[in-house]
């Protein structure tokens, strides 16, 4: 009789917690499902995921396992410490090392003439589906709805897989949703085998950029382009925000760089509004008449100002 190592089966580390080892099992035992797994050692190694499961789930059971691991290496002969009596008596489709260290049981069978076949049911918990939506931005200011489609794994009530359908929701977008959140949406998965329930969808939130507005958290910033004359004497200006235009009145003697802060015209978010930022950029005309250019010669001939006076301190 050859040791099995139970972790090394599952591929879990041996100080792994419960929902680790359940959350592996899930995965392997999905993956080497006879009906549905192409291997063609399909049929062993999903019954290894359940024997290791079956040890590992139940305190009981593992702490006993954990004591004679001490005593095996996985894939070599082992025979049972002297001494060792199994506590429990188990009734299971298992191997004759589960048998030995947790005690045997009559495992259910039916018998066909001269074959006799062991009879398991399972059930297993639908599979989460995971997908990206975008928005825009303008869709967090309310609660949208908004129809969204994707692909549904399916199985037959035996488990074996079907071809993928795809499945049309119209949900509600909450107010405030930020980018990167995921929204999980119960149920809305692919569908149990047996008694297992269905599984979950789950959307990745991804705001799409928009042609002016840049965010930072929940705020938005906006790039304002204005004229030097507009920079040196002040004026106001109409600035857009994603819920209309406003007009903001930018102070005389405004730098590039300068932020103008709009309280309360960003996106919302659960702890209150983000605000709108607009940040002052001078730009110059690509091109200028004959007359402008004598103004600025004149502007310039009269003018003291050195905008690279902090040179001269260096």
């Amino acid at each position: 009789m050859d040791f099995k190592d139970y972790y090394k089966i599952l591929g879990v580390a041996p100080e792994a917690d419960l929902k680790t080892i359940k959350t592996a099992y899930r995965k392997l035992a999905r993956k080497y499902h006879p009906d549905v797994s192409e291997a063609k050692d399909a049929e062993a190694k999903f019954k290894d995921v359940a024997e290791a499961y079956a040890a590992l789930k139940d305190p009981e059971k593992r702490a006993e396992y954990d004591e004679l691991r001490k005593y095996g290496q996985d894939g070599q002969s082992f025979t049972p410490p002297p001494g060792w009596q199994p506590n429990g008596n188990h009734s299971g489709d298992f191997s004759d090392f589960f048998e030995s260290v947790f005690g045997g049981g009559a495992p259910h069978t039916q018998s066909r003439g001269q074959q006799t076949q062991h009879k398991t049911h399972f059930s297993f918990r639908g599979q989460d589906i995971e997908t990206e939506l975008p928005i825009f931005l303008e869709e967090t200011l309310s609660d949208e709805n908004k129809t969204i489609s994707y692909h549904l794994p399916q199985h037959d009530k035996e488990g074996r897989r079907l071809a993928d359908i795809n499945k049309t929701l119209n949900i509600k977008i909450p107010k405030g949703v930020n980018d990167g959140e995921r929204i999980r949406l119960k149920g809305q998965g692919g569908a149990g085998i047996g008694n297992g329930g269905s599984g979950d969808l789950y959307l990745h939130i991804r705001l799409i950029p928009h042609p002016l507005f840049d965010v930072e958290g929940h705020n938005l910033i906006i790039t304002v382009p204005i004229a030097p004359w507009e920079a040196i004497l002040g004026t106001k200006i109409e600035v857009p925000t994603l819920a209309g235009s406003i007009n903001l009145t930018l102070p005389a003697n405004s730098q590039t760089g300068k932020r103008l802060r709009v309280k309360g015209k960003g996106l919302p978010g659960k702890t209150g509004t983000g605000d709108l930022y607009a940040v002052v950029k001078i730009v110059i005309p690509e091109k200028t008449s004959e007359d402008t250019t004598k103004l600025w010669e004149t502007l310039s001939e009269k003018t003291t100002f050195n905008p690279r006076s902090e040179w001269s301190k260096t």
